[in-house]
């Protein structure tokens, strides 16, 4: 590696082994949990509990599937881009900038969102939204992950841990209200059909709904180059993570509607106070209350983490202004914290929450299926690349991911045509900017020269540690 490369790297360097398999299995939590105690069930209203539950399952298969490819990808190619590193390797530079773009549109509107959430939670609270309450919990959350990247890991983990203290403490209540006759008191006035009242057009409305609650699961491999063992602790985590999020998602979808009813709670912006006020359970509706607050912030918080790892990616690569790769004496990616912070900060003025989630939901649509297709071509391409851990059906099962996450795409189109638009100008924007001037300042020209370089800089730049296996391996991929 060049003198001139090895300076520009020194200058970019995230701090190692700072997470081990639980802690990322909680980060992958955390990127999800606030979808639990709201928005999912706005997906009862568009299908009836029969038709959203069918939804949940698709998206579930979805989710899971999309887990298990990208298991494989993250111990095999373990770098801090997650999906964009995965599709520079399949698709070359322009299929690795669209994916992490759509990745990146998907992780700065999240948060944008979920602060226009925190907003209308603190309010309920004490009596005060708006502008400032967005500033705030960006000014404090931004700053808190500006501290260093294990201070800000394991604030997540009380957050996530907290929130889900909630979500079981409400289960638990529940389950000697449930009866099944709850689940289908919406009924159909053209064909009585209570299980699907809408049909199958109320399913692909829905399926948005559905991915509230597994949404950004997928960015945990962004925390590859912090992880103690990547190849090891990345898959553990986000296979664990997954696991959790199946049976979390069960038991809101299944308990807090067969507690309350279906139609009521379709129509809950907080069903899970809401289920627990119609079930008398008052004071306990008032403490999830709060935590529901809390577990907003534990998914705002890690997307943040999320995003800051992303754009550090793509501007140490020079798809971005390289400048914002630049890391403190605490190896924290401070520009790629702050600016995509200042970039939500004003999409969130619009106090559009939902629209900011309807876009942010085609961003990551549009990610899955890169993601999986870059699993399926890489499979093919680059059969001897070494794998630590393999996905079991290898590309069937990644293929389904695919075909999903295209179904779940145009179902954003169903529900939401405004947003689906206003996305596509920002892929336009996108676009323009890497055929008009990045694809030009590239710092490699090709990923494995890439990963050559990082692993050679890690050697350079810490002699105490050992570059992982995979690191050096995938720089031996043609």
């Amino acid at each position: 590696m060049s003198a001139s490369h090895q300076e520009y790297l020194a200058k970019r360097q995230l701090k190692k082994g700072t997470a081990g398999w639980v802690l990322l299995a909680g980060l992958g939590v955390s990127y999800v949990i606030s979808g639990d105690f709201a928005g999912w069930n706005f997906g009862i209203a568009q299908a009836g509990w029969g038709g959203f539950a069918i939804a949940a399952v698709l998206m579930a298969i979805m989710y899971f599937t999309l887990v298990l490819s990208l298991a494989e990808m993250s111990a095999a190619i373990p770098a801090a881009g997650g999906g964009y590193s995965f599709a520079r390797q399949a698709m070359g530079p322009a299929g690795g900038y669209m994916t992490g773009l759509a990745v990146l549109i998907e992780y700065a509107l999240a948060p944008a969102a979920i602060v226009i959430f925190i907003g209308s939670a603190v309010e309920s609270l004490i009596g005060v939204n708006g502008p400032w309450v967005y500033a705030a919990f960006y000014l404090v959350f931004v700053g808190i992950h500006l501290a260093g990247a294990g201070e800000a890991l394991k604030v997540m983990m009380v957050i996530s841990a907290l929130a889900v203290l909630a979500i079981v403490g409400t289960a638990f209540a529940l389950v000697p209200h449930f009866e099944s006759s709850h689940l289908f008191d919406i009924a159909s006035a053209e064909t009585g059909n209570n299980f699907m009242p809408m049909g199958w057009i109320g399913v692909w409305s829905a399926l948005p709904f559905a991915m509230w609650l597994f949404l950004a699961v997928e960015g945990l491999p962004l925390a590859a180059e912090e992880a103690r063992d990547p190849a090891r602790d990345v898959p553990r985590g986000i296979i664990g993570a997954m696991l959790f999020l199946l049976v979390s998602a069960l038991l809101v979808v299944v308990l807090v509607p067969g507690a309350a009813g279906a139609e009521a709670m379709g129509a809950s912006a907080v069903p899970l106070v809401d289920a627990l006020n119609a079930t008398g359970n008052h004071q306990l509706a008032t403490l999830v209350n709060v935590l529901a607050l809390v577990g907003l912030v534990a998914s705002f918080f890690s997307i943040i983490y999320g995003y800051s790892r992303l754009v550090f990616a793509l501007s140490r690569a020079g798809y971005l202004p390289q400048s914002w790769s630049v890391t403190t004496e605490r190896k924290v990616p401070a520009r790629a914290l702050i600016i995509p912070g200042v970039f939500g900060f004003l999409c969130s003025l619009t106090g559009e929450g939902d629209l900011m989630l309807a876009m942010a939901v085609v961003g990551a649509t549009v990610s899955y299926a890169l993601m999986a297709l870059s699993h399926i071509l890489l499979r093919l391409r680059a059969p001897n690349l070494p794998r630590p851990y393999k996905t079991p059906g290898g590309m069937f099962t990644s293929g389904i991911a695919l075909l999903l996450s295209l179904v779940a795409l145009t179902g954003v189109y169903a529900f939401d045509p405004r947003a689906f638009m206003y996305t596509l100008v920002l892929f336009v924007v996108g676009a323009a900017w890497f055929f008009g001037y990045s694809k030009n300042h590239l710092v490699a020209k090709s990923a494995d020269e890439e990963f050559a370089m990082l692993a050679a800089a890690q050697s350079d730049l810490d002699t105490s540690e050992t570059p992982t296996a995979s690191m050096n391996t995938a720089s031996q991929v043609a």
